[in-house]
């Protein structure tokens, strides 16, 4: 469990600081660049320690997979940017994958 507590905490900072490097301007403001940095050495130091536990082709889809969809809700709702029909599909599709990884794969340790 406490690996699972490490992958939902990569994914979190994998988020903000992709959407940290929006705000950033192609690293030209300070504090969103910082922010970018320190987030994506937090997600990247969180998934190793997953990988202890959580094979790394499995590890690397859900937190791939998820940062992904919550990317996505992100820019819809904060920068507003547009999802249309086949990215809602596709994203759906992303989490059916996640949760058929969890629920029924052998892989991952429950």
């Amino acid at each position: 469990m406490k690996a699972y507590f490490f992958l939902a905490l990569a994914i979190v900072l994998e988020t903000v600081a992709t959407s940290f490097m929006k705000e950033s301007e192609q690293f030209s403001k300070l504090l969103p660049s910082a922010i970018t940095v320190i987030g994506y050495a937090g997600a990247f130091y969180c998934l190793s320690l997953v990988l202890k536990n959580i094979p790394v082709g499995i590890a690397y889809a859900i937190w791939s997979g998820m940062g992904i969809v919550l990317i996505s809700i992100i820019g819809w709702t904060v920068f507003k940017q547009h999802l249309d029909l086949p990215a809602i599909s596709g994203l759906l599709l992303i989490i059916a994958g996640v949760l058929v990884i969890n629920i029924f794969s052998n892989s991952v340790s429950h």
